[in-house]
């Protein structure tokens, strides 16, 4: 949180402890895809709660086009992994 550590001072004080604890907490209730807290979304009262919208990132795409011709071109795919950069 910014504070520096003086010498003889311990590294955690409890303000410390009681954010990391709260973090913790807060990080073990997400859903791993979406984000959001599983006890909301996994509540079936919350089944016709949420609205989809298909976005395209446009990196993401140029990178599966190019693995995807590497792999029709014969390439072997096993274990690539796409380094993608904006043109300049």
């Amino acid at each position: 949180m910014g504070r520096v550590v003086a010498p003889g001072e311990p590294m955690w004080l409890d303000e410390d402890r009681a954010w990391a604890l709260a973090l913790a907490e807060v990080e073990a209730d997400r859903c791993p895809d979406c984000g959001n807290p599983w006890s909301e979304v996994s509540d079936r009262a919350h089944e016709f709660s949420y609205q989809a919208d298909l976005v395209r990132c446009h990196a993401c795409a140029t990178g599966a086009r190019a693995a995807h011709t590497h792999q029709e071109s014969g390439g072997d795919a096993r274990g690539i992994h796409v380094a993608i950069t904006k043109r300049g």
